[in-house]
C-alpha cells in the first residue's frame, strides 16, 4: 500500500474515469482504453475493496463545450464522501478546461479524495501517485 493511501481512503470507493474525446479515439485507440480500464485492477491491487468504472463520457470532449454524464456522476460520488481515490490515466482525462479541473481538484481535497494518475511523475510540481491527500 502506498504510504499516502491510508486505511481511510480504503475504506471507500475507488473509481476510475475513463474518457476519450472523440468516436475515432474510442474505435481506433483501442491501448488507450485498456489502460484506462486497468486502472480498476490497479485499485484493488491498492487494496480498494469497492472500485467503481465510470465510462458515460467515451466518445465526450472535456473541453467543457459538451455535456458529460460521466463528470457529472463522479463529482457527485465524490461530493457524497463515498470515494477515496479517483484514478485516471493522464489527469486531462479529468478535464480539458480549467473550470471543471480545478472544481473537481477542490472536491476532491475538501473530500479527502486521492487523485490518482499512476503513469504521471508530477502535474504541476505534485506527485500524482497520490497527489492530494487529507
Amino acid at each position: 500500500m502506498s504510504v499516502k493511501i491510508t486505511p481511510d481512503h480504503l475504506s471507500r470507493a475507488a473509481v476510475v474515469y475513463v474518457r476519450q474525446s472523440t468516436i475515432s479515439q474510442v474505435m481506433g485507440n483501442l491501448e488507450s482504453q485498456r489502460r484506462q480500464y486497468d486502472l480498476a485492477q490497479a485499485a484493488e491491487a491498492a487494496g480498494f475493496k469497492s472500485v467503481t468504472v465510470i465510462d458515460d463520457d467515451l466518445g465526450r470532449s472535456g473541453s467543457g463545450s459538451t455535456q458529460r454524464p460521466g463528470f457529472e456522476r463522479l463529482v457527485a460520488m465524490v461530493c457524497s464522501g463515498d470515494v477515496g481515490a479517483v484514478y485516471c490515466i493522464e489527469a486531462s482525462r479529468l478535464a480539458r478546461n480549467g473550470r471543471d479541473w480545478h472544481h473537481l481538484i477542490d472536491l476532491c481535497a475538501l473530500a479527502g479524495a486521492l487523485v490518482i494518475d499512476p503513469d504521471s511523475p508530477t502535474i504541476r510540481g505534485m506527485s500524482t501517485t497520490a497527489f492530494f491527500s487529507d
